[in-house]
């Protein structure tokens, strides 16, 4: 059973689409199950100005990429990095058991798209 708030995000996600000029794109996919998430970040002074999100999946893991975005958007690298799955998990209401790694799909691309980021960035 999903919680309230996990079908809140899945009927009406927040933050869905692409930034075309992103500075950090992150991809992550589960071949298991199918999930593919695309995450594109937006940087200003070491904030994530902008974020938004293509995930092509279930009912959890839209969820899980609409509340990502909405928990991070405005913070710092630093803060973002420091999220983890249970921070989303907690967040989120909760997830059925073999749904839990959708939070870990959404961290993985979250720190892709920081790493992108920053790749970018240093190549400059």
């Amino acid at each position: 059973m999903y919680s309230q708030k996990v079908m809140e995000h899945f009927m009406n996600p927040k933050n869905v689409g692409e930034i075309p000029d992103a500075d950090g794109i992150g991809i992550e996919g589960n071949p298991v199950c199918g999930d593919m998430m695309y995450l594109f970040i937006k940087v200003k002074d070491d904030r994530i100005e902008d974020i938004k999100f293509k995930t092509f999946g279930c009912a959890a893991a839209i969820a899980v990429s609409s509340i990502l975005t909405e928990m991070v958007k405005g913070k710092s690298l630093q803060e973002a990095l420091s999220l983890t799955k249970e921070d989303i998990l907690r967040e989120i209401g909760g997830l059925p058991s073999q749904k839990v790694h959708c939070s870990v799909l959404g961290i993985e691309a979250l720190r892709k798209a920081i790493d992108d980021f920053k790749a970018k960035k240093g190549a400059k």
